[in-house]
């Protein structure tokens, strides 16, 4: 893919968030040209350290999420590290953490002290719940959110209730927040005025859930009749074939008219209740069944050939593993090969959008914790003496990367 400065190249972030959710969101604008200083306490991201095997504080994970940002520590609760974020509040287009409310009123991050010194700042607050409701104050992970916003039992289905076997919550309001911050930047430049944002995990997953599985709750004063048959069914799996797994989606009325055909049905293609989608719904268990028994009798080499020669969506079902092989992800370039100063040699999936007029940078590995410290503060007047203040190890020098997991 060609190289650009990317469309967020003139804008400038603050990062002070950790784990996924506001890494993922800050990585997302990193890869889209944005300077991104990743602002972290003396001890760094908790995420430095998960399967950190060379116990470099850079696991594979903090790899991933915060590739070509800065790294500068600021100890925050000391009036010096708190003069240093001023100084970077005062130079950035977007302030973006993830603290509970507690703990941002006590380091004075709320949004009113923040944008009172620059009135342009789009300040983003990723929360676990809106600031309206009485649960305000509760800690929020992926999966406590997957929990109480429903995911967790639409993903059990009839059984018990199952998480996403992916951090599904942090990445999706991760992408949330992208939207959200760059439509006030948008605004912003309309208006002129910044503006602050709040996201929340529990009501934007709850949102996202209902889309689709509200069903008969869209009616004012009616009860019951919620989910989404098709998702809901049993038989809605990836299917087994006579030598692997296949992944089949049959949705409109020619997709299925076709299959019933392919697998000799003609008496399913002649049902007049399965000429429309809302016939083929109250039968939907049924029909999957039919799809289950048939898939099982060719290899799955033969029915992709056969369903993509009938334009019927069919895939074969991928391990993580397969993914670094597939040919469609190397013809597009998605795998980037990176030289990290430290780590080595490292893959990593570029940014999947592409722009035909701004491109986006090939970005620098991950930082270690604090690399950027002397650098960054220096710009903003600083000299060595405060950076070492600031950064809550006075006897760490200035702009080397700090070392070591969290006690």
């Amino acid at each position: 893919m060609p190289s650009g400065r990317g469309p967020l190249a003139d804008v400038t972030v603050l990062d002070l968030t950790s784990t996924f959710l506001g890494p993922y969101c800050a990585e997302l604008m990193a890869q889209m040209g944005a300077r991104v200083i990743k602002v972290e306490p003396p001890e760094g991201d908790i995420i430095r350290y998960v399967a950190d095997d060379r116990h470099s504080g850079l696991g594979p994970a903090f790899l991933t999420f915060n590739r070509g940002k800065e790294s500068v520590v600021l100890d925050l609760a000391t009036a010096a590290g708190r003069d240093a974020l001023d100084r970077l509040i005062d130079t950035a287009d977007v302030f973006l953490h993830n603290m509970r409310p507690g703990a941002m009123r006590k380091l004075r991050i709320d949004p009113g002290a923040v944008r009172a010194r620059n009135p342009r700042l789009v300040y983003c607050h990723a929360v676990g719940y809106g600031s309206a409701g009485p649960y305000r104050d509760e800690p929020a992970y992926d999966d406590v959110v997957q929990g109480v916003s429903g995911v967790a039992a639409v993903q059990g289905g009839t059984a018990e209730p199952q998480y996403v076997r992916t951090q599904v919550v942090d990445k999706t309001v991760g992408v949330m927040a992208l939207a959200a911050i760059l439509a006030a930047l948008h605004e912003r430049d309309v208006s002129g005025e910044g503006q602050a944002v709040e996201v929340p995990m529990f009501e934007s997953m709850a949102t996202f859930l209902l889309m689709e599985q509200q069903g008969q709750r869209v009616y004012a004063g009616r009860t019951g009749g919620t989910g989404y048959a098709r998702t809901a069914s049993p038989y809605r799996k990836p299917y087994r074939t006579a030598d692997g797994t296949i992944s089949v989606l049959l949705y409109t009325d020619g997709q299925w008219r076709t299959f019933f055909r392919l697998v000799d049905r003609p008496d399913l293609a002649d049902d007049p209740e399965l000429h429309s989608i809302r016939g083929r719904t109250k039968r939907i268990d049924e029909l999957y069944a039919v799809v289950e028994e048939a898939l099982a009798q060719r290899t799955t080499g033969e029915w992709i050939e056969l369903l993509r020669a009938h334009a019927v969506p069919a895939m074969p079902v991928h391990s993580i593993e397969d993914l670094f092989a597939d040919e469609h992800l190397a013809a597009v370039g998605l795998f980037e090969d990176v030289e990290h100063p430290t780590e080595g040699p490292l893959v990593h999936a570029r940014l999947p959008w592409t722009f035909s007029r701004s491109g986006a940078p090939h970005l620098s590995g991950a930082p270690a914790l604090g690399e950027h410290s002397g650098p960054v503060l220096r710009a903003v007047g600083l000299d060595d003496d405060a950076i070492r203040a600031a950064s809550g190890r006075p006897h760490h020098p200035a702009g080397e990367p700090h070392a070591g997991p969290p006690a």
